[in-house]
C-alpha cells in the first residue's frame, strides 16, 4: 500500500473535565456532546472550518464524557456569568468557553459561533433532565458502554502522557522523503479515465467478451443500446500519488484506449485510459503534508513500541485458546494521531463521476488483463 493511502486520524485533548457536571445520568454526559457536537456540525450557517472540526471532534469529545459522573461535581463547580437557565439549571460563559475551546473554534469565529452553541447547551440540559427522570443511565448496555468509554478515555490518555509532545520532522527530513518518492511529486502522472457503469447483474460473459474485442468504450456502449442494458457514464482521474506502485505500473504500461473491466460491489465499471499526463508537484507545495505525513508515521512507531513493552512485561492468560492470538503475529497498536500521505495537488473529477471508486477494486481489475 503507498503512503498515499493512509488513514488519518486526530489527535485529542482535554480527556477528563468535570466542570459542567452538573446531573447525575452517565449516559446524558455522552448524548449532551454528541448532540451538542451534532448541532454546530450539522448547521450550515456557521463557517465550514467549524463544522469540519467539530464533526472531526464527535466522537472524541462524546467518550472524553462518558467516564464522568456529576455527583464528583459540586454544586458551586461552575463559576463565571449565567448565561441561560434551564429549569433552575444555569449554564455559564466557562462552559460556553470550554465547549468553542472542545471544538476548536478560532477566535475570529466564536462570537456566531458561541450563539449556535449555547442553543446546543441548553438542548442538552433539557435532554438530560429527561433523560435523568427515566433512570437511562441504569440501562445495562448504556453501563456497558460508558464502561467502554471510560477504558478507551484512560488508555489513550496514558499514550499521549507517555508519547509526549510530537517533535515536528525537520526540513531535512521533508526534503528526504520528497527525494526518495518521486512518483508522488516530482514524476507524478495523472490518468484520465472514461467509465460505463452497469448493474454488476448485467456483466455477463456475453458483456465480457465484449469489452475484451472491442476498440473503444463507445463500441461497448454501442453494444450496451442494442441490448437494452442500462448504464451511466463518468470520466474520473487517478494519480501515482493515489494508486498503489504496482497499480501505477500497470496503468503505465497501456496503451491509450485500452479497455479494462471492474466489478465493485453493485456495480460494475468498463474503463477506458483516455490520457495519462505529467502532474509534478514542488518541494514547497508538498511540504505541509509530508511534515504531517511524517510526524504521524513517527506516532504511531512510538505508540507500537510501547504497546510491545507493555506486552512483554505483563502476564497475559487467554482462558479460551479459540482466542488467543497467533504467537508469530504482531501486535495490533492503537490508533495515532496520523495524516494522510501527501497528495498536495488533488486531481480534478467531472462532475457527476463518483469519486470513491475502490482503489483495491481497480487493481484487480488491471491484474485481469493479459
Amino acid at each position: 500500500m503507498s503512503p498515499a493511502r493512509m488513514p488519518g486520524s486526530r489527535s485529542c485533548s482535554g480527556l477528563h473535565d468535570n466542570t459542567n457536571q452538573r446531573r447525575a445520568s452517565p449516559l446524558t454526559n455522552v448524548e449532551d456532546t454528541i448532540l451538542k457536537t451534532f448541532h454546530v456540525a450539522a448547521n450550515p450557517s456557521l463557517p465550514s472550518l467549524t463544522r469540519q472540526l467539530s464533526a472531526a471532534a464527535l466522537l472524541l469529545c462524546a467518550t472524553a464524557l462518558a467516564g464522568c459522573s456529576k455527583d464528583d461535581a459540586p454544586r458551586d463547580a461552575k463559576p463565571g456569568q449565567a448565561l441561560a437557565s434551564v429549569n433552575g439549571e444555569e449554564i455559564t460563559v466557562l462552559q460556553l468557553n470550554e465547549e468553542l475551546q472542545r471544538l476548536g473554534v478560532p477566535a475570529q469565529q466564536q462570537q456566531v459561533a458561541g450563539k449556535q452553541v449555547l442553543q446546543a447547551l441548553v438542548d442538552r440540559e433539557l435532554l438530560e433532565g429527561e433523560a435523568a427522570k427515566e433512570k437511562l443511565d441504569r440501562d445495562p448496555k448504556v453501563m456497558q458502554a460508558i464502561e467502554r468509554a471510560r477504558s478507551l478515555i484512560i488508555a489513550q490518555a496514558y499514550m499521549q502522557k507517555r508519547l509526549g509532545e510530537p517533535v515536528k520532522p525537520s526540513p531535512a527530513e521533508v526534503e528526504d522523503y520528497f527525494n526518495k518518492n518521486p512518483q508522488f511529486f516530482a514524476n507524478r502522472k495523472q490518468f484520465a479515465m472514461n467509465e460505463l457503469i452497469i448493474a454488476a447483474g448485467d456483466l455477463s460473459a456475453e458483456v465480457r467478451a465484449a469489452a475484451d474485442a472491442a476498440r473503444s468504450l463507445e463500441e461497448v456502449a454501442v453494444f450496451l443500446d442494442a441490448r437494452n442494458i442500462k448504464y451511466g457514464r463518468a470520466q474520473v482521474t487517478r494519480s501515482t500519488a493515489d494508486l498503489n506502485p504496482q497499480l501505477s505500473g500497470k496503468l503505465l504500461g497501456m496503451p491509450k484506449g485500452q479497455l479494462f473491466v471492474v466489478r465493485e460491489g453493485d456495480r460494475a465499471m468498463l474503463i477506458s485510459i483516455a490520457e495519462v499526463r505529467d502532474a509534478p508537484v514542488t518541494l514547497a507545495i508538498a511540504a505541509p503534508q509530508i511534515s504531517q505525513y511524517l510526524l504521524s508515521k513517527k506516532q504511531k512507531e512510538l505508540a507500537a513500541a510501547e504497546i510491545q513493552r507493555l506486552r512483554g512485561s505483563a502476564r497475559i492468560a487467554y482462558l479460551n485458546k479459540d482466542y488467543a492470538p497467533d504467537p508469530n503475529a504482531p501486535a495490533a497498536a492503537p490508533p495515532a494521531p496520523a495524516a494522510p500521505a501527501p497528495a498536495p495537488a488533488p486531481d480534478a473529477t467531472v462532475a457527476g463521476a463518483p469519486r470513491n471508486t475502490d482503489n483495491a477494486a481497480l487493481d484487480r481489475g488491471v491484474a485481469g488483463l493479459k
